[in-house]
């Protein structure tokens, strides 16, 4: 088993002196970029909900030192990414986000949100670039790169985008059924991946990439993959299908896979070593999700969001000892 150490909550949008009403609340998705000097850590806001409860997610980010990254050492000022238009795939929100680097230029790929009639939301993937290193992002074009199809035919979303020997890796959940057993439907998803060759076009390898623990209702996301010692490590969070808002024995928590050749993948989900906390009143003490594993400076991190799923900000963890 893994070994992490908690370092709390490091970024609240709750808490932030006169904050804007477009990043009201959450702090969810989280994604970091290194700079020289800085960790810029990508997340995704809400609005302040209007009078019928409806909200809008953008991107935004905040910069935290390197040595010591529990420190926040800049918010940006306004989005980086801005919703879709009338009609576009991410008209209503963009969730979460995913960033890479190349050819001196930044690639986000973002989830795009529309809402629905029959459920309550559709979702696919966008891609937009920075040129100004990463202060904002523009789509580049209006529709999605990667979006349902004749055997995924539900939501895309999701996305997690490595570059390794020059070839592209696009990780992302995928809708396997809709259900409606309470007023709300509810969507279970599963990881899947994507390759490519330019970033842009990308071919789905059209099948489920690790096997359920819960039962076949089982929903799993957020797909984050590392390679550290000759091994692909996949750190994701998987949820029962129904009660998993207000159960925390229901609801979110972090498990982890392994593979050698990015295709064959081995759960294993006591290995991934981090879990709510015991602690009454603390921000992970009902779930754990969303996880993002990094390295910087020779040290292993995890962000990842607590309580209703990041909606009073992310927390960070460090690695003692290695990926193995």
């Amino acid at each position: 088993m893994f070994q992490w150490e908690k370092k709390g909550l490091i970024f609240n949008p709750e808490t932030c002196e006169q904050r804007p009403a477009w990043r009201w609340n959450y702090a969810q998705g989280e994604n970091t970029l290194l700079y020289d000097q800085f960790i810029r850590v990508y997340f995704c806001c809400r609005e302040k909900p209007d009078e019928k409860g409806r909200t809008i997610s953008r991107v935004a980010y905040v910069d935290l030192s390197r040595e010591n990254p529990c420190e926040i050492l800049k918010i940006g000022e306004k989005p980086v990414l801005e919703p879709g238009g009338l009609g576009e795939f991410d008209e209503f929100g963009t969730y979460p986000f995913s960033v890479v680097r190349h050819n001196n230029q930044i690639y986000g790929y973002f989830g795009g949100i529309t809402r629905g009639e029959s459920v309550p939301f559709y979702a696919s993937i966008g891609c937009a670039v920075s040129t100004d290193d990463g202060e904002s992002f523009q789509k580049i074009g209006p529709g999605p790169v990667l979006t349902a199809s004749l055997h995924e035919p539900y939501m895309i979303c999701s996305p997690k985008v490595r570059i390794w020997d020059g070839k592209w890796y696009l990780f992302y959940s995928a809708g396997y059924r809709w259900t409606k057993e309470s007023v709300r439907p509810e969507i279970c998803y599963k990881l899947r991946m994507a390759v490519s060759d330019d970033g842009i076009h990308w071919e789905k390898c059209g099948r489920n990439i690790i096997k359920d623990r819960l039962g076949e209702l089982e929903s799993q996301a957020c797909a984050d993959v590392t390679y550290q010692n000759g091994v692909y490590h996949m750190f994701f969070c998987y949820r029962n299908h129904t009660d998993f808002r207000n159960n925390p024995e229901n609801s979110y928590r972090i498990g982890y896979a392994r593979s050698l050749d990015l295709t064959h993948w081995e759960r294993d989900d006591d290995r991934a070593g981090i879990e709510r906390s015991q602690e009454p009143g603390s921000q992970d003490n009902e779930m754990v999700a969303y996880p993002h594993v990094f390295v910087c400076d020779g040290k292993t991190y995890m962000l990842y969001l607590g309580n209703e799923v990041g909606k009073c900000g992310f927390l960070l963890a460090e690695l003692k000892g290695e990926l193995a």
